[in-house]
């Protein structure tokens, strides 16, 4: 009862960081595209301090919206704020983590084959590594590098790209995936708490005031959009973390550190065309560049199918009673139709492997994860051999070959 309760909690807080996320990112990419879109006003606005305008339709209604250059003469009796939707995504995300990663299953955190340690100690490592990365950001942008865009971008990257590697030397690839995700997921929201919101705080209470704005307001403000702008070229790639534990052929990669830092990078570089056209550039090159990379990226990661098949013609056939003995001794224990293990109450992914004619359906999953990316078993906690794995590869491709 304990591991039905544990899957419908982490359904539940899953389900919440996700709507969070979609409300947070929406917004953030609504108004982005806002401000890029916003035109000349006429002049009886400009008289009342509008600095740009727009006119919108949706929902079978106009919509006119006006951004001040500074503060409206009144200010409104309600002013709605866009912070929660960050802190829920956070909190929610910090939620997961601890549920799934911290107090779930060891497997997909930890990989005995990579570091001995203990659940607790994983956990406080993790924790270390997001508190540090933050603490380097928010160093980092409060110091004169902040003024040169380019230069603090490839500093930032060399953090995460030094951090997924080291945390690929300690955890599984798909723990190692999830903590960086959860580094650029901080240090987002971060920007909003530390940095947004403060100067939105500052800008109201100015406009309140009346008279003359504090410099220090525009010093907030221009900040307060640097900051922004990080958080708009970490979407996508954050983004890409929250699916991607659906996919081992990336984490289990042996050079799984590498293609994240891949995709992070081509995800960012093709959001930089998106931020460039609402402005009215328009480099499609830059699109061309990303793709011409995606597919090299995928080149890279295809598995080397040829020699699985030479290897299954060379050597003598895998025996149905080997492979039996095999699936009892490191799969069956989850995918059954009755689990016995207590982390699972079904077959993960509905992948059920009691007879061989299940496997024989699965083959190219059970392929996939087991073979290929040794994904498969979790963390290899049942210590699952190579030549265990070749032996049930050639089982499958021999199987194929045969039909």
């Amino acid at each position: 009862m304990a591991a039905y309760l544990h899957e419908w909690l982490a359904l539940l807080v899953r389900w919440f960081h996700l709507i969070a996320g979609v409300a947070w990112i929406g917004a953030s990419f609504y108004f982005i595209w806002l401000d890029n879109h916003l035109r000349e006003p006429p002049t009886w606005k400009k008289q009342k301090g509008i600095k740009g305008d727009l006119w919108a339709i949706h929902g079978g209604g106009f919509y006119e919206v006006a951004k001040y250059h500074l503060g409206p003469e009144k200010m409104p009796g309600e002013l709605h704020w866009f912070k929660w939707e960050a802190y829920s995504t956070f909190l929610s995300g910090m939620a997961l983590l601890f549920v799934v990663y911290y107090l779930g299953s060891p497997g997909y955190l930890l990989d005995a084959g990579k570091a001995d340690i203990s659940m607790a100690t994983a956990a406080a490592i993790g924790l270390g590594v997001i508190a540090f990365a933050l603490a380097l950001y928010e160093g980092l942008i409060r110091s004169p590098l902040a003024q040169n865009g380019k230069a603090f971008g490839l500093v930032l990257y060399a953090i995460l790209v030094f951090a997924a590697w080291a945390l690929f030397q300690l955890f599984s690839g798909r723990g190692a995936f999830i903590h960086v995700g959860a580094i650029i997921g901080t240090i987002m929201v971060a920007n909003v708490f530390l940095g947004i919101i403060p100067s939105q705080r500052a800008l109201v209470d100015s406009v309140t005031q009346g008279g003359e704005p504090d410099p220090k307001v525009a010093r907030l403000a221009a900040l307060a959009k640097l900051r922004s702008t990080h958080n708009n070229y970490l979407t996508l790639p954050v983004l890409f973390i929250m699916i991607s534990n659906h996919y081992p052929m990336l984490y289990s990669h042996p050079w799984g550190w590498a293609i994240l830092a891949a995709i992070g990078f081509i995800t960012a570089f093709a959001r930089h065309f998106f931020n460039l056209r609402h402005r009215g550039v328009n480099r499609p090159s830059i699109l061309v560049v990303s793709a011409c990379l995606a597919a090299a990226l995928i080149w890279f990661v295809a598995p080397d199918t040829g020699a699985g098949a030479s290897t299954a013609n060379a050597v003598t056939r895998i025996s149905d009673t080997t492979v039996t003995q095999i699936l009892e001794k490191h799969c069956t224990s989850c995918h059954s139709s009755q689990p016995s293990h207590p982390a699972f109450q079904a077959a993960p992914a509905g992948i059920v492997l009691d007879e061989l004619s299940m496997l024989d359906s699965h083959g190219a999953q059970v392929r996939q994860a087991a073979v290929v990316t040794h994904y498969m078993p979790l963390g290899n906690t049942t210590s699952m051999s190579e030549e265990e794995r070749q032996q049930l590869g050639q089982w499958l491709i021999s199987r194929q070959q045969s039909k």
